[in-house]
């Protein structure tokens, strides 16, 4: 029997519709990939997009029909008190509730720590950006299901200007580095288990590449490139390494190795989810 996994994208229409603009996938297209990818069974997978207006958010009774729930990224921020941000708090709790195994990047672990009552602020060291440096596995997470196979220390893309500053009673840090404090965590509330991380498994080097072009004037606002010129210097580096691995030198400029060119190694949290909690292999 094919299980269903249900894929919530919280990015607005405006969001996604940017990353069409600029040549990227949507996350919702990143998450479907990346399951597909990586799933020991036979998987249908459906995409919610809870920020569009008008969408009817599934209660925790329809959630429990799934054998996963799988949160992406998004750009909107939990510290705003607006309709989209309230309704995916409020789909968190649902979350929970149904019991169905959940898993997510980046968006998600702020969204498992704040419907279990936890607190996410923008962080004072500004964005994370590109690579999240040196990640470490704390005590729990060198022991946690989640990272069998990863290595105890190592690198990730990410995007992000927010961060976990409480993880609620009902969470546990698995990693931090120096930018933020939460890179991992997993959250039992409510009877429901949410596994996350702070950074992107789903991208490659292509989409990220992507991302930094839909990015450019924040970046440059930023302080990470001083002109368009240089970040589109910066974003073809990254796709020639994507079509050819052996440019070893692309790779040693910009200080990239096999944690994220590795699928394998870049994609054992979510391998290890779907084995672990979604099919129980």
């Amino acid at each position: 029997m094919t299980a269903r996994i249900l894929i919530i994208d919280g990015y607005t229409q405006a969001g996604r519709d940017q990353f069409k603009e600029n040549g990227a996938s949507t996350a919702g297209e990143l998450y479907t990939r990346m399951l597909k990818r990586w799933s020991p069974q036979a998987i249908d997978t459906e995409i919610l997009y809870p920020a569009d207006p008008g969408v009817e958010l599934p209660g925790a009774s329809d959630l429990k029909s799934y054998a996963g729930i799988a949160w992406t990224g998004c750009s909107l921020c939990l510290c705003d008190d607006i309709e989209p941000v309230r309704k995916q708090i409020q789909l968190g709790k649902a979350c929970f509730e149904s019991q169905v195994p959940s898993f997510g990047s980046c968006w998600a672990t702020q969204i498992a720590c704040v419907s279990a009552g936890g607190k996410v602020l923008p962080n004072p060291k500004g964005r994370e950006q590109g690579l999240a440096r040196k990640i470490t596995l704390t005590e729990a997470g060198r022991s946690h299901p989640m990272f069998e196979g990863k290595p105890p220390v190592f690198d990730a893309f990410t995007s992000h200007d927010d961060e976990v500053v409480d993880i609620s009673p009902y969470g546990v840090n698995l990693a931090s580095n120096h930018w933020s404090d939460v890179q991992a965590a997993e959250v039992a509330y409510l009877g429901g288990t949410f596994w996350s991380v702070q950074y992107h498994p789903e991208y490659d080097l292509h989409e990220m590449a992507r991302l930094v072009a839909c990015r450019i004037p924040k970046l440059i606002r930023g302080g990470f490139f001083p002109d368009e010129k240089t970040a589109e210097a910066y974003i073809e580096d990254l796709e020639q390494l994507h079509q050819d691995p052996s440019r070893r030198d692309i790779a040693w400029r910009l200080g990239i190795d096999s944690d994220v060119e590795d699928e394998a190694i870049r994609c054992v949290e979510v391998k290890n989810w779907l084995e672990k909690q979604v099919f129980g292999v």
